[in-house]
């Protein structure tokens, strides 16, 4: 005997589907504030900004279509190519010694037992103040050439900066922006310490009973736990370096510095739209430096098969 068919009850349905409905209504409302300010401040400007790019814009005209016309004058500016330069040396240098800096005072901390608390706010604060413009002039005024950090160099044998001091000297302006960056690495600390509570401490153990000395179980435990939080900060550290301006600008007093020395991509950038009114040029050239960050953070994530561990054995 066949089983009877199942019956449905209509209302039941309809009520089910306006309850649904009425679930995906107040969704997109809570959403709404955010989509809102994603079209208008994010995704609108964007794609406006893509359009400028192949235009001839001076902010006070209406934008003329000129095509690459933009694209192709890029690579015959010398100034587009030293800036891209200056950034490169600045994110290839800076980059990887700001994290060795953020994962050594990491590790200190993960052994420290009295004052643990006190010492990573201090070494956490800079990262809260490091992107300020007060903290850049601060910077400028030590290395300036009465500044505290231009005379103890001459006392310690490293020589006159010359007239501005650091500021002033094409070779070591970009030091010195290095320094101010490895100065900020508070918030990469704090990253590395959280992942270096999660490596289990047996695993230390057996290795010192083993006969594993420090920089074996470091190198054989440490970096590959790490690896996942360490292609983290990579990641961002890298994407935050391209983005450099704040710091440039001021040390440089808005002209790039001596030699172009400071004449970062983001600054001569800001020159081109806001200085010299070419705001086509300046779109076509934020657009190329999307690409580029975008191109390197594929790269990353593609060579990150190789060397980034996660647990239970997977890539």
């Amino acid at each position: 005997m066949a089983a009877p068919a199942a019956t449905t009850d209509p209302g039941r349905v309809r009520a089910t589907q306006r309850k649904k409905r009425a679930d995906t209504r107040a969704g997109y409302a809570f959403l709404s504030p955010w989509l809102i300010g994603f079209v208008a401040l994010t995704a609108g400007p964007m794609i406006a900004s893509l359009y400028l790019s192949f235009t001839d814009y001076n902010l006070f005209s209406d934008p003329r279509f000129t095509g690459l016309e933009n694209y192709q004058r890029l690579f015959a500016d010398p100034n587009f190519v030293q800036a891209a330069k200056i950034t490169v040396t600045y994110v290839l240098l800076g980059t990887p010694v700001k994290l060795i800096a953020a994962l050594a005072v990491a590790m200190l901390l993960n052994n420290a037992r009295r004052g643990q608390g006190f010492y990573r706010s201090a070494f956490y604060l800079p990262s809260l103040i490091g992107g300020s413009v007060s903290i850049a002039i601060v910077w400028k005024a030590m290395f300036i050439d009465d500044g505290i950090v231009a005379r103890v160099s001459e006392l310690v044998g490293g020589g006159p900066a010359g007239s501005g001091g650091w500021v002033g000297d094409p070779g070591r302006t970009m030091p010195m922006l290095i320094l101010l960056t490895v100065w900020q690495f508070g918030a990469p600390m704090v990253i590395f310490l959280a992942g270096l509570k999660q490596v289990p401490g047996e695993l230390y153990e057996a290795a010192a009973v083993d006969g594993a000395g420090p920089v074996r179980r470091f190198l054989r435990i440490t970096l590959p736990m790490l690896s996942p939080v360490l292609f983290f900060n990579l990641l961002l550290e890298t994407i935050h370096a391209f983005q450099i301006f704040n710091s440039a600008f001021i040390i440089s007093g808005g002209t790039g510095g001596p030699a172009r020395s400071t004449l970062f991509y983001t600054l001569y950038l800001y020159f081109r739209g806001f200085r010299d009114f070419q705001m086509g040029y300046a779109s076509a050239m934020a657009w190329v430096l999307v690409v580029v960050v975008g191109l390197v953070t594929l790269v990353l994530f593609r060579t990150s098969k190789a060397w980034v561990h996660y647990s239970g054995g997977n890539r």
